[in-house]
């Protein structure tokens, strides 16, 4: 089984700028995983296109179950709302994670993080891998849960995109874990935790599967993107054999790659 996760900068190269459909889709085949998160997501965005990038990636997976879900109506950085009850912005911009599977889903939940109510510090990157560090509004965040029919059993993934505020991203771990144990065994996490490794583990008491350095792309050098095991329940589960970050030409992410043996 390939798990992955990828920050996908809503499918922009950070080498010329451009969101290109078929760059976007030969990265996500070039990842070729089982189960696949996705962070930065935009749906209908002009930036990107108006694309679907969600529906993109399960097409170039061939994917039989995935899922969008928006933390916000609009763009971020620039006009946005949160999402409410009655006003899910199905028909405007919006801005999210993705999760797409090659096994059949047998449930999906989502839970919903406020954002920090103050600014944080990021590193923007832009064209040829030039960065700026800068103070930004948090935005909403969201947990995807799947109870995923693997030829294994049940396995339940959860798929997030966490605060780049330092201490609140600890707080919304902590919490997306409590979710994530009202699931059965085996559970795993995936996602940009905007947490090193060693902040990502001891706050979720969760087992790294994968420990690379996944930012920036272009030489990577902190580890951003965590693929983790509850240890709970993943006895019978076996061991990782291979990690990778490999460079698919999308994004100021490495995406991060994790074979299991079965």
């Amino acid at each position: 089984m390939r798990l992955a996760t990828f920050n996908v900068l809503h499918g922009r190269s950070i080498d010329d700028g451009i969101v290109d459909r078929t760059r976007f889709a030969d990265a996500v085949a070039t990842i070729d995983a089982d189960v696949l998160a996705l962070q930065e997501v935009d749906r209908l965005q002009p930036r990107s296109g108006s694309l679907d990038l969600t529906v993109l990636a399960a097409q170039a997976s061939g994917a039989v179950a995935h899922r969008f879900v928006a933390a916000v109506v609009g763009t971020p950085g620039e006009t946005y709302r949160p999402l409410s009850f009655d006003d899910d912005g199905a028909d405007e911009p919006n801005y999210g994670i993705g999760l797409v599977s090659r096994y059949p889903a047998r449930s999906w939940r989502t839970l919903r993080l406020s954002p920090s109510p103050v600014p944080g510090p990021i590193y923007a990157l832009g064209p040829g891998g030039r960065g700026r560090p800068m103070l930004l509004r948090d935005e909403p965040r969201v947990l995807v849960v799947a109870v995923l029919d693997t030829p294994w059993g049940d396995v339940t993934v959860g798929a997030t995109h966490l605060s780049f505020v330092p201490g609140w991203n600890l707080w919304q771990l902590r919490q997306v874990v409590r979710l994530l144990r009202t699931f059965p065994a085996p559970r795993v996490l995936l996602g940009d935790l905007n947490l090193p490794a060693g902040p990502a583990a001891l706050a979720s008491g969760w087992r790294p599967l994968g420990r690379l350095p996944t930012f920036p792309s272009s030489g990577p050098r902190v580890q951003l993107d965590h693929v983790l095991a509850d240890p709970r329940g993943w006895g019978r589960w076996p061991h990782t054999v291979s990690a990778t970050t490999p460079a698919v030409g999308v994004s100021d992410h490495r995406p991060l790659v994790v074979d299991l043996t079965m």
